[in-house]
This record gives C-alpha cells, structure tokens and sequence, in this order.
C-alpha cells in the first residue's frame, strides 16, 4: 500500500525534493538557536561583549530570515505537491471508473462512489504534503536534538529518553483505535453521500407523495451514525494527544528539577541549562509532529485504501489480447444460442438464437422480465455472455475491441439521460468534434429544431439537471438528434416511446423511422402498434423465443402476439 502511494510522488519528484530540502534548512536553523543563546548568557553578556551579542543577533536574524523562505516554499509548494497528487488520483480513479462494466454500477450506489472521489482523496493532499516532511523534520530534529544532547550533559539525556519507550508505547496502542476509528468514519461518511444523493435526485417522487419528513428520517438515521462514528474518532484521537502531552510536560517537570539541582551544583552553567531545556522543548516538538502524522496517516491512509479498492477493480467487460478494430460494418447481426445470467443467477436468457440481417429492422416483444433489454445490452456488450456467441458480420463481438464495435451502435432508450447543460451539449455529445452545422441538422432530422429555435437562447438553453426543463417527447428528440449525429450503422430502440403520450409518441416514431432507415435495427416495445412494419416481430418470454414473424402472420397464426395485440386495442384490430 506505502509502494502504491509513494509512487504518486514520482512525477513531482523536483518539488519534492524541494520541499524536503527546505525543512532540512528548517531543521537545522532550530538547532542552532540553543546554541548561540548559551554563547549569549555563558560568555558574551557576563564579559558585556556588546559586539559580540549584536553579531549573534544579526546572523539569528538572517537566519529566520532564511527559515521563512524556507517555510513559505514548504507551506506553498509542499501542498501544491499534495494538491497535484490528489488531481492525479482523481483523474486516475475516474478513467478508471469509465471502464468499469454495468454489473459494477449495479452494486454500488453512486453516493459512495462520490464520496471516494472527493472526500477519501482530500485527506490526501493532506498526508501527502505533511507526511513525508514530518517525518523527515522530526528525524532530522530528534537525531541533531539527541547528539546535541549527549555533549551537554548525558546524564539530563538519559532522564529524557527514558520516557521515549512508554510514549512510544502508548501511541502505538492508542494508534491502533485511532485506525479503526477512522475507517468507520470514513464508510459512515459514505453511508451520508449515498443517502444524500439518492434523497436529492428522487425530491419530485418525495414532494409529490408528501414523504418530505420520511426523508429527513432517512438521511439523519445516517448522519447520526456519522456523527457518533466521528465522536468516537476523536475521542481516540483526544486520549492519544492528551496521554502523550501529559507524558511531555512530566518530562518538562523532571528536566527542570534535575537541572536545577546540576546547575545549583555547579555541574553545569545557567546557560547551558537554559539552552538544555530549549533543546529538551525542541526535542518535544517532533514527537508532537509524530503524533499528528499518526492521525493524518490514519486519516489520509484510511482513505487510499478505499482509493485503491476501486482501482484494484476489474471490469468484467475487456478487450481480449488479440482484439481488432470493427470496420466497415454492414450491420448483421446473429444471435447464437445465447444464454445469460446476472451475478450467476438464474438463466434471463436460455439457448436465443436470431438473426437481423443488416439494414432490416427486428422487433421484440413480449412480457416484463423476458429478457429483451437483456438482449439488447448483450449487443454491445455491456454484460457479456454466460455461452453462445454474438457476431456482427459474421466476427464475434469478443474479438473486437469494445470502443470500436460501440462506435458503430446507436440506442435510444425510455429512460433518456441529459447532461446538465445546454441543448447544444447534449446533442453534441453523439460526436465531440460535430460542428454547429452538423448539430442543427441533427436536431431537424429529428423533429427538435423548431422547439429549439422557439426558445429564448435556442441551442444554448440550460437543460436542468437530468433535463428536467423539458418534457419527455423534447427529451427524447434531443437523445434521436444525438444518434443522428453519431450516425451508426446499428441502432437499438429500447422502448423509446411507451412513456410518451399519443400525439407525442407519433412525432416521435417519424423521427424514429427516419432514424431507422437503412439502418440494421433492434426494436424493443409495448406498443404493438409502433412496430407493425418491422421486417421481424420477435415474442420473448421467460421461456425463451416462442414466435417469429411479421406482423400480418402473427396476426394470422392467432397466438401469442395476437391475444397481446387485441388485448391492447380492447378486441379491436384495426384495419391494416
């Protein structure tokens, strides 16, 4: 774990060393403070050497001219090295969660996902910056402070680092609990960002069924949680700093009695003890830094690990070692005994065989639950096979690399997701580089340009978050403008009208069939209706594909697509 975080110094490792360099100066002007203060009082004020004090002034003050120098680069550029480190993590974590397949998604809420993001890698910046030069100031300090020690007098050095070993001891144990505090605090805070953001993204379905204070329960239950997890944190923290503190001034308490009794003596000069108990305070003060690392450590660690438990994360979904580039599709698409399950469950799809020759269109049909949106994440693979094989022109889709064969599939789905801001963004989203020309005739295409145009900014109206500033039917043509722009040569049509109303969902199945044309096309739907020129009306149930065929033979064998169909216009079959 220190290997993997250590290695994020490397691309800053210049800055770095600076920093370390600059609390080495740091470290070594507080060392030599205690000594020009025993020159001070043991010869140059008893000899009333005037011009031998204005000199030690003059270098001490050119010195802490220097250590603040030195201390801004540390407190500046050392938390830019952080800072740099956690955008590297972040950026890091997130191309990382762009590869990661659905089934991942399906199991953690995005709340979580958030808080490791932002939270766990703040503390970071943190430990990174204070880390490595606290440890490196006390070294320095705590070896310089012990030598210095040891020729002033070795016996008050004894007395002192005999209270090494027991503040050792207790920061040790102490350490312990503050970890496991801490890595409470860190999955409770989890637990709140999950909370929260499923609470604020379903506000409307809370407002609406009057659940306003069901919610404010909900997210205090666990913020409460947190709240007592952060308590406990500190109370470790509190019984470590305030053992150790008690531990320091006792050991003030002894220098000061056994040095007065040696200075009392006559063993050893004023200054010398004065200069003696600056140095034993100087001592003190990387044991104190110590002490705050062990909790930025435990802090910032506590969230690294949770950093590299999402790294360490494979994506089910890969490209195979020898995968090649999709080009040149045609559109063929073949179903080939396909079987599949979620999370090793049971079957959702069991020994599917079909086929959609390239520029038809083939419709699906049938109950909830029988396994056609399944299907149709299978095609570009979001979930892989369980056995069997899908191909595309005859190459099976696992032998080609994933961002090439979803290059070449379009979907527009019931539930359609805009992007917080403009209409032209999320248009433009179908290709990064389409210019204003291609974008508006995207949107023309797909029926939107007008509405468009209507507005008071047009292609630069605000969408609201998850578009919520425009109704379903604008939605929807703004997600059909976008795969016009894309362009595929395979589209999928998961269910893209059955939340529209009727006037709405007929402009939207021209838009729909003008996408359609020429392209190979997959069509899921409820409404019978918005498929009957489908070149192949496929029923899917539970028990896999149980009829084939267009819609004027269904009709006509009188079986299942037929009692769904009259079903549907309450007995009436229209005339066709």
């Amino acid at each position: 774990m220190i290997r993997k975080f250590m290695a994020y110094y490397r691309p800053h490792l210049g800055l770095f060393l600076l920093d370390m360099a600059c609390a080495f100066m740091i470290a070594g002007i507080d060392l030599v403070f205690p000594r020009f203060t025993t020159l001070a009082l043991d010869d140059y004020i008893p000899s009333g050497n005037m011009r031998g004090i204005v000199i030690i002034a003059a270098i001490m003050a050119f010195l802490f001219v220097l250590r603040a120098v030195f201390n801004y680069v540390v407190s500046y550029w050392g938390h830019v090295v952080g800072v740099r480190m956690e955008y590297n993590m972040r950026k890091d974590i997130f191309s990382h969660l762009q590869t990661l397949s659905f089934s991942y998604f399906d199991k953690v809420r995005t709340g979580k996902i958030m808080s490791r993001i932002v939270n766990d890698l703040r503390e970071i910046t943190e430990l990174a910056h204070h880390g490595p030069e606290d440890v490196f100031i006390s070294t320095v300090t705590l070896i310089g402070a012990f030598i210095i020690l040891m020729q002033n007098d070795w016996r008050l050095t004894l007395v002192v680092f005999a209270y090494i070993p027991f503040m050792v001891w207790y920061g040790v144990r102490k350490r312990q609990k503050m970890a496991k505090a801490f890595r409470l605090v860190r999955k409770k805070i989890a637990n709140v960002n999950a909370q929260l953001e499923n609470s604020i993204s379903g506000i409307r379905v809370a407002q609406s069924f009057t659940n306003e204070e069901f919610e404010k329960s909900k997210f205090d239950l666990g913020n409460q949680e947190f709240k007592e997890s952060r308590q406990f944190a500190f109370k470790s923290m509190a019984e470590m700093t305030t053992g150790v503190d008690l531990m320091m001034n006792m050991l003030k308490v002894t220098v000061l009695a056994f040095g007065g009794y040696l200075t009392y003596s006559g063993e050893i000069t004023v200054g010398a003890f004065v200069a003696y108990f600056l140095y034993v305070d100087l001592f003190l003060q990387p044991i104190r830094r110590l002490m705050q690392f062990a909790q930025q450590y435990e802090d910032g660690m506590s969230g690294f690990e949770r950093f590299v438990e999402i790294m360490e994360t494979k994506s089910s979904i890969t490209d195979s070692p020898d995968a090649v580039e999709l080009n040149g599709v045609r559109g063929d698409i073949r179903v080939e005994k396909v079987s599949f399950a979620y999370d090793g469950g049971e079957n959702v799809l069991t020994d599917i065989n079909l086929h959609i020759p390239a520029g038809k269109m083939v419709a699906l049909v049938g109950p909830s639950g029988g396994g056609k949106t399944t299907l149709c994440h299978l095609i570009p693979r979001f979930y892989d096979v369980k056995s069997g094989r899908i191909t595309v022109d005859g190459v099976d889709i696992r032998d080609v690399t994933i961002h090439s064969l979803r290059t070449h599939i379009g979907i527009v789905q019931q539930d359609v997701f805009l992007f917080a801001g403009t209409i032209r963004d999320n248009i433009a989203y179908g290709k990064g580089d389409a210019t204003d020309e291609e974008i508006i005739e995207a949107a023309k295409r797909a029926n939107i340009h007008d509405f468009i145009m209507s507005l008071e900014n047009g292609y630069d109206s605000y969408v609201g978050e998850r578009g919520v500033m425009l109704s379903g039917g604008q939605k929807q043509r703004i997600s059909i403008a976008r795969v016009f722009l894309k362009n595929p040569p395979l589209l999928i049509l998961d269910e893209a009208t059955s939340a529209l109303d009727n006037e709405t969902e007929l402009k939207i199945q021209e838009s729909l069939e003008a996408l359609s044309k020429g392209r190979t096309t997959l069509v899921i739907a409820h409404r019978l209706s918005t498929i009957k020129n489908a070149d192949e009306i496929v029923v899917i149930t539970n028990n896999g594909i149980i009829e084939r065929g267009s819609h004027d033979e269904l009709l006509e064998k009188g079986g299942h697509y037929a009692g769904l169909y009259r079903a549907q216009f309450k007995g009436y079959i229209p005339d066709m």
